[in-house]
């Protein structure tokens, strides 16, 4: 070895012990201490990745001394030294968490990618720790046992059966042998899904489609066309043109390109994402999921994963959610096949030879619009300029629930397009924290999201009022033209706003149960009630205005949105209930014995008789819902939900879609709630009665 080797690696470790001491050190560490920002926000400008593991290491250290101190209190349990004391431990890890995670979902890079393969299986293994510790088990269960002997309020009833229930299901029950293998299980599932979730991201970056001769852009309106030019010159391209299978660059392609063959690239490098068998490829890994699945709810006694999952959600069970899916396919199906043919007929018409292929859907179903209602996606653009949408769904806000939203410039952000907001009530009193985060990058995953800095709670008569985000992958602006929405984009905005408000409007004492901490397939409901005023004609009105003239879109155009509005739901019905049942397929299998990926997929559409113009709205290797995120057996919960949110629409259209009691009602017994009670509970409460299908049938046309 050189003397300069020496001193490189020298060096090297002395920098490396600097960083570990910083990390360590309070003073230097913004999560050992107060942030000292307004309103305690992270002080993003301030963290840095050395900082994170101490926190997360500290914060392990601290939540065991206090589950050590609940197990050796040699008083009686009671609901206070027991379950309140739980509810308080853990601040260091919930503060530190907050931002790790946040921000590997929104702004990731090398670093936090390989910290999380080291700081995953940590937790893991840390709440493993705690929910299969005997004593500390021993302690919930005497609580339990005696639950309706206790005066307990509503709210702490619903906690302490949390708690007993999450323990179960956690493996308390078990068997030493048992035991070992269910923390293992969790272990290798914690670090398979991270590995998923980045593979599906690198895959999302790793395409682009350069096209160097103009003739290939033939079809492609002049905004798309420029956002490729500028994407083109970001990524060294210049004089070209650059689409990436981020939503904004795919989704106008694949309506507007006339060049066949560009449209089927474009269209199958996104469904192939994951299964491109290379460093990347998803297929090994979602099959080892799905089998250690089915093994560790066998190991709780549970037939299989999703019976373990749906216990804890409205459905109950897999039969439930199964007939209720197959009550929605076959009038799906049925509109979907007539629209293929009206599709296959303007192929006809247009003078070509071929038959339709899923490629074609996009570009002749925008063609057809077109052709029966005067409408396109091109014509809509103008009048959702980014800002107006977001001010016109803050309006809707005010307007229901007496809330306002005023920007903030001297709170941190952790990227130049987050924005931040602060939320009051009418009378100026402090609601919470909003960051909104809408342009798509490399170092994000795809799709939308609401998730929170710090849940709203107020334990010992202290509120802690919450910080929430909205991340989103929408139109970015291009050149001199400001952020243009699609239609589609302006109802997602609209949706993740309602996620946001069922975070900040939450009114409970303990964070287990607050804002969106309910049921899979209820927390939907407050985030699609919102799209129902996104495109109802009298909010349109307010703010749909053209980003140039600034008048309002004309009642023409408004009337060809409401005409086409049961548009195409024939297809949008199909392919997201077609991953549905995929979903379900991978989670209601018995046994753990590895499948062939795609065969299984094969064999699950042409089991509900998916048409082949029709793709599956996510392929299991990229359907990051159930194999990196939350949703496993649980995709159907949009549709679900969507039940309830056009039965509880129903009540705004009856009584004014700004009724105030009605808002106040929904507000009161949902949005506040969060789960503090059962859902059907508080949807009836709210409603008078259960929910009913035909408004959803109605809404789609698929009565």
């Amino acid at each position: 070895m050189t003397k300069k080797y020496l001193s490189n690696c020298f060096l090297l470790l002395m920098l490396s012990t600097i960083a570990i001491n910083a990390g360590n050190d309070p003073s230097e560490n913004p999560f050992f201490k107060p942030y000292g920002t307004p309103f305690e926000t992270p002080p993003f400008n301030q963290i840095k990745t050395e900082h994170y593991l101490p926190a997360f290491e500290e914060g392990v250290k601290q939540q065991k001394a206090e589950i050590e101190a609940i197990i050796t209190n040699s008083a009686e349990p009671t609901f206070e030294n027991t379950i309140e004391a739980l509810e308080k431990s853990g601040k260091l890890l919930t503060k530190v968490s907050g931002v790790f995670y946040n921000l590997t979902s929104a702004h990731t890079n090398d670093d936090l990618q390989a910290l999380s393969k080291t700081i995953t299986p940590m937790l893991t293994k840390h709440n493993d720790e705690i929910n299969l510790n005997p004593e500390l088990f021993e302690k919930i269960k005497k609580l339990y046992e005696k639950i309706n002997k206790f005066n307990l309020a509503v709210e702490q009833k619903t906690l302490l059966e949390k708690y007993y229930k999450n323990f179960i299901r956690g493996g308390a029950n078990l068997n030493g042998e048992d035991k070992e293998r269910f923390k293992k299980i969790n272990e290798e599932l914690s670090l398979l899904s991270l590995r998923f979730g980045e593979n599906l991201l690198k895959e999302n970056n790793a395409f682009e489609l350069i096209i160097e001769d103009e003739k290939d852009l033939a079809g492609l309106p002049k905004a798309v066309k420029n956002s490729a030019a500028e994407a083109a010159i970001q990524k060294g391209h210049e004089g070209k043109w650059v689409f990436t299978l981020h939503k904004p660059s795919l989704i106008p392609f694949l309506q507007y390109s006339q060049v066949r063959p560009l449209r089927e690239k474009m269209f199958k490098a996104y469904i192939n994402r994951g299964n491109n068998n290379n460093e990347n490829d998803n297929k090994e890994i979602l099959n080892k999921i799905a089998s250690l699945r089915v093994e560790r709810a066998n190991i709780l006694g549970y037939k299989t994963h999703a019976d373990f999952i749906l216990e804890e959600n409205m459905a109950k069970n897999p039969k439930t959610v199964l007939e209720f899916l197959n009550k929605l396919w076959e009038p799906a199906l049925n509109v979907a096949k007539h629209e293929a043919e009206e599709l296959q007929q303007m192929i006809y018409k247009d003078g070509g030879d071929f038959n339709l292929e899923a490629w074609d859907w996009w570009y002749y179903s925008e063609k057809l619009r077109k052709d029966k209602y005067d409408l396109d996606e091109e014509m809509l653009r103008p009048y959702f300029k980014l800002e107006n949408v977001i001010n016109g769904a803050f309006e809707v806000a005010g307007k229901l629930y007496g809330i306002n939203f005023a920007e903030r410039f001297d709170i941190p952000i952790y990227h130049e397009d987050v924005r931040v907001f602060e939320v009051k009530e009418a009378d100026g009193k402090h609601i919470g924290i909003f960051y909104t985060d809408y342009f798509p990058r490399a170092s994000k995953r795809g799709g939308a999201w609401m998730n929170s800095y710090r849940k709203q709670s107020r334990l010992d008569d202290v509120n802690i009022n919450p910080i929430i985000c909205n991340v989103g992958n929408f139109s970015k602006p291009s050149g001199n033209m400001p952020a243009l929405l699609s239609f589609e984009e302006v109802n997602t905005l609209f949706h993740e706003l309602g996620h946001a408000l069922h975070g900040l409007l939450s009114n409970s004492t303990y964070p287990s149960i607050s804002g969106t901490s309910v049921p899979r397939d209820f927390v939907e409901l407050p985030s699609q009630i919102m799209e129902n005023w996104a495109s109802h004609p009298d909010v349109l009105k307010m703010f749909a205005k053209h980003y140039q003239l600034n008048d309002p879109m004309p009642d023409d155009l408004i009337k060809k949105i409401v005409n086409a509005s049961k548009f195409n739901q024939g297809f949008a019905t199909v392919e997201y209930l077609a991953a549905s049942f995929l979903d379900m397929d991978w989670h209601t299998l018995t046994d753990s014995q590895i499948k062939e990926t795609l065969q299984f997929e094969k064999e699950s559409l042409s089991k509900i008789g998916l048409i082949p113009e029709i793709e599956s709205r996510y392929q299991s290797t990229n359907f990051a819902h159930i194999f990196s995120g939350g949703y496993s057996s649980g995709y159907y919960s949009y549709i679900w939900a969507e039940v309830l949110d056009a039965d509880a629409f129903e009540a705004f259209k009856e009584n004014g879609i700004f009724d105030k009691v009605t808002a106040t009602a929904f507000r009161q017994n949902i949005l506040e709630k969060g789960g503090i009670e059962d859902p059907m509970v508080l949807y009836k409460r709210f409603r008078g009665a259960e929910p009913k299908v035909e408004p959803l049938l109605e809404r789609r046309g698929l009565k």
